[in-house]
């Protein structure tokens, strides 16, 4: 049972950014990472809170588009208020990975929607990689957790 143990990944400690740790150098992203990740990630977040706006208040380019992709008219109100709420766990630093997971599956739904109604490769099918690969991305370069994980996968 204990090398069993030993094989589960232990959760990564809470940060205290009072205290002196081992290689505490480390963990703190530089100023120019720091600064790339909020940028990478505003760039992202605005472009989402523009769509989400756009939805929620049932502007006509929404429910043109929402009609052109093939869903009623009813689903562009609930969309929008799900991108709020998606947008704002992404924007909580405690919640921040599961805001960009779930915007990662929403973004994926995207990509299946356009993919159905035939839409163009680079300009409509992977707009939403290019959205979800800008909130991971910033949160890599601004999170010392999400790079942690990453390093710990690519390290085996």
């Amino acid at each position: 049972m204990t090398a069993a143990y030993a094989q589960i990944p232990q959760p990564i400690p809470a940060r205290n950014d009072d205290a002196p740790s081992a290689g505490a150098a480390d963990s703190q992203p530089s100023k120019k990472m720091l600064w790339s990740g909020r940028i990478l990630s505003g760039l992202a977040v605005l472009f989402l809170l523009f769509d989400a706006t756009v939805k929620v208040l049932q502007l006509p380019p929404a429910l043109q588009g929402t009609a052109q992709l093939g869903y009623p008219a009813s689903v562009v109100f609930p969309l929008g208020i799900l991108q709020l709420v998606c947008l704002v766990v992404y924007l909580i630093p405690r919640t921040a990975v599961l805001g960009a997971i779930l915007w990662t599956g929403y973004l994926g739904g995207a990509i299946a929607t356009h993919v159905r109604v035939g839409n163009p490769l680079f300009s409509h099918i992977l707009f939403p990689v290019y959205v979800a690969a800008l909130l991971w991305a910033g949160l890599w370069l601004r999170d010392e957790r999400v790079r942690a994980v990453l390093r710990a996968r690519t390290a085996k």
